[in-house]
């Protein structure tokens, strides 16, 4: 990675969640070209709708680093 690419990215890594989210979707956008609008607006209601879920207790979230592992873990064969 350039020295500017990785000054860049140790910036965003700094940034709170939502700012994160916001240049990653700004430059998936860039990558990406014309975006759906249905599919941007389908995508916008499954976040929400998950978001909801979230928050109202109906569904918990499982860490990261245990998803990870059982996924490393399933990926050796191993159960």
């Amino acid at each position: 990675m350039k020295s500017t690419a990785k000054r860049v990215l140790d910036a965003v890594l700094r940034l709170d969640d939502r700012d994160k989210l916001e240049v990653a979707e700004e430059l998936l956008s860039a990558l990406e070209g014309s975006s759906d609008t249905d599919v941007d607006t389908a995508w916008a209601a499954e976040v929400e709708r998950r978001s909801l879920e979230i928050s109202s207790g109906e569904v918990e979230t499982i860490p990261w680093s245990t998803v990870r592992k059982s996924a490393s873990q399933k990926a050796r064969g191993q159960k």
